[in-house]
C-alpha cells in the first residue's frame, strides 16, 4: 500500500483557493509565518479520495466479514439502533443541561433511557440495582471489586485482602482486583473444566474477600459447580463476583443473581449488540444485590413519584465517581433499543443460537484439532493446535494462514491453561453458510501443516504488511511504514 506522499506529483492540486485580497503580513504575524513552504503531498482530489477509500477497505469489521474472536462476542450491530443513537434529541444533548425546566423537560428522555437500561439489566441478571457508568468491561470489574472492598471496610473487616481468581480467568480480573487493593490467590481448574472444589477449599480463609468467576467460564463451558462455589465462598465470609463477559450464552434463560453471585458486570458491547472493536466504544454496567446498593457509584438516576427523573448524589457510603458524567450514553441508547426490540423470548433465541453455532464449529473441527475438555460448549469453543507442534506449526501459524483465507483468525493462546489454544466464538448472528466457510478454511490451513508448512510460516502474504515481529512492533513501532 503506497503512502500518500508516494502518490504526490509536483504541481498537482485538489482545490482552488482564491488569492488573498490583503497582504499576508496583515493576516499572519511575522513570528507565526513559515520560512519555507510546508512539505505537503500534491495530489488531485480524486487521488486523495481513492487513497483514503483504499485505506478504508483494508479495515476489517463485522459489517463486512466474519469475526470469530473468542470471548469478544463480535456480533452484528443492528443499524436501526445506530439511527436511534443519532437522533438529534439524544445526540445533541449536553450532559450539563438542566434536568428539568418550566414548560417541559430538557434531559428527561435521556435520564429515562439510563433508568430503563438499569432496570432491565437488573431484571435480566437477577440483581436489585445496576449502574451504567462503567465505560468498559474491565472498568466494570474494577467498579465491582471496589464495591466489595468498600463493603468490607464498612463492616470493619480490614483483614479480607485476598481475591480468589480461577486460573482460566480473563486477564483483566486479577488486574482489576489488584488495582482495587486486593492480593491475588489463584484457584485451579479440574479435569472437566470447572473450578476445582478441593483447591478452592484450600484457598478459602478469613483473609478472603471474594472470588471472581466468569459464567459461563473462559473455556466456553458452564461450570457444573457454580452454586456450590458460591455457597463455599459465602460460608467463608466472602462475596462472589460474576464476570458477565460471556452472558450472551445464557441470557433470558438463567440469571447469575439467582445462582448466588453478589455483584456482576455485563458488556453492552458484547451481549447487547453495540459496536465493539478498535478500542471502543464500550460499556460495562454493574449490577448488585440489595446489601451492596449503598456502595454504588454516583450520580444515580432516581425516579420520582410523579414519574420524572433526577440525578442523586447524597449516598455517603458510595465509592464515588468512577466515570465522567453518566457513562457512555450513545452505547446505552443502542443497548436499550436492542433490549426493547428482542424482549425475553428474543434473548432466549439469542443464547440458543449462539450455543448451537459454537457447538457446530466444535463438532466439525474436533477431528483435526485437540479438545482438552471433551464437553458440549456454550457460546464459544476452545480448541488446541497442540498436535501440530511436533510438525513445527503453532496456533499463531494457523491464525496467520486464516488471514490469507480472508477470514479473521480466532483468539489465540487464551485461556493459557489450554496449550496452543484457539478460542472461536461465532455468535448467534452468523449463518450456517458462513460457519461452513470458516470450518473449510481452518481445515485447509490445518492440512497445510503436512503439505505446505513453509507457506504457513510465511503467512500472511496477501496483506500490505506481512508477519510482524510483534515484540519489536510493541516496543519500537515504526510509524512511518
Amino acid at each position: 500500500m503506497e503512502l500518500i506522499f508516494d502518490c504526490s506529483r509536483p504541481g498537482r492540486r485538489g482545490s482552488s483557493i482564491p488569492k488573498l485580497r490583503l497582504p499576508a503580513a496583515s493576516a499572519v504575524p511575522e513570528n507565526l509565518r513559515r520560512k519555507v513552504p510546508a512539505e505537503l503531498p500534491e495530489l488531485s482530489q480524486l487521488d486523495v479520495v481513492r487513497h483514503f477509500t483504499r485505506l478504508s477497505q483494508l479495515n476489517y469489521g463485522v459489517d463486512g466479514n466474519f469475526y470469530p474472536l473468542g470471548s469478544c462476542t463480535m456480533k452484528y450491530n443492528p443499524k436501526f439502533h445506530e439511527e436511534i443513537a443519532r437522533m438529534p434529541g439524544f445526540a445533541e444533548l449536553h450532559p450539563l443541561l438542566p434536568q428539568l425546566r418550566r414548560g417541559g423537560a430538557l434531559t428527561q428522555g435521556a435520564l429515562a433511557v439510563v433508568y430503563g437500561v438499569q432496570t432491565l439489566l437488573s431484571e435480566l441478571t437477577g440483581f436489585a440495582e445496576a449502574t451504567t457508568q462503567p465505560m468498559a468491561g474491565a472498568h466494570g470489574e474494577l467498579t465491582g471489586v471496589m464495591m466489595i472492598a468498600a463493603y468490607f471496610r464498612h463492616r470493619g473487616e480490614s483483614a479480607r485482602k485476598v481475591m480468589l481468581i480461577p486460573d482460566a480467568a480473563h486477564g483483566t480480573n486479577p488486574a482489576s482486583a489488584s488495582m482495587a487493593g486486593f492480593q491475588i490467590r489463584v484457584v485451579a481448574t479440574d479435569g472437566d473444566g470447572n473450578v476445582d472444589l478441593e483447591d478452592l477449599r484450600k484457598k478459602l480463609g478469613d483473609d478472603v474477600a471474594g472470588l471472581m468467576l466468569t459464567c459461563p467460564n473462559t473455556l466456553g463451558l458452564f461450570d457444573w459447580h457454580v452454586r456450590e462455589v458460591c455457597e463455599m465462598v459465602h460460608a467463608a465470609g466472602g462475596l462472589c463476583y460474576c464476570d458477565g463477559a460471556n452472558f450472551n450464552a445464557i441470557i433470558g434463560r438463567l440469571r447469575p443473581g439467582d445462582l448466588g453471585f453478589d455483584v456482576m458486570h455485563v458488556n453492552l458491547h458484547k451481549t447487547f449488540a453495540t459496536p465493539h472493536g478498535g478500542g471502543g466504544p464500550g460499556s460495562g454496567p454493574v449490577a448488585v444485590k440489595e446489601f451492596l446498593r449503598p456502595f454504588l457509584p454516583i450520580s444515580r438516576v432516581v425516579k420520582r413519584a410523579d414519574g420524572t427523573f433526577y440525578l442523586a448524589y447524597d449516598f455517603p457510603e458510595s465509592i464515588g465517581y468512577i466515570a465522567p458524567f453518566y457513562g457512555n450514553f450513545s452505547v446505552l441508547l443502542k443497548a436499550y433499543a436492542y433490549m426493547l426490540t428482542l424482549g425475553r423470548e428474543g434473548f432466549i433465541r439469542v443464547g440458543e443460537n449462539a450455543v448451537l453455532n459454537a457447538n457446530y464449529i466444535q463438532a466439525h473441527l474436533r477431528d483435526v484439532l485437540d479438545l482438552k475438555y471433551d464437553r458440549l460448549c456454550m457460546h464459544e469453543c476452545v480448541l488446541s493446535a497442540k498436535r501440530l507442534v511436533a510438525k513445527g506449526i503453532h496456533a499463531l501459524d494457523l491464525s496467520k494462514g486464516m488471514i490469507d483465507e480472508k477470514i479473521h483468525p480466532p483468539t489465540m493462546y487464551f485461556p493459557m491453561i489450554v496449550p496452543e489454544a484457539l478460542m472461536i466464538e461465532p455468535t448467534e448472528t452468523e449463518s450456517r453458510e458462513t460457519l461452513d466457510q470458516f470450518i473449510a478454511a481452518l481445515r485447509k490451513v490445518v492440512a497445510m501443516a503436512d503439505t505446505a508448512p513453509e507457506q504457513l510460516h510465511a503467512a500472511p502474504v496477501s496483506t500490505p504488511v506481512s508477519r510482524l515481529d510483534e515484540t519489536q512492533a510493541a516496543r519500537k513501532p515504526d510509524l512511518s511504514a
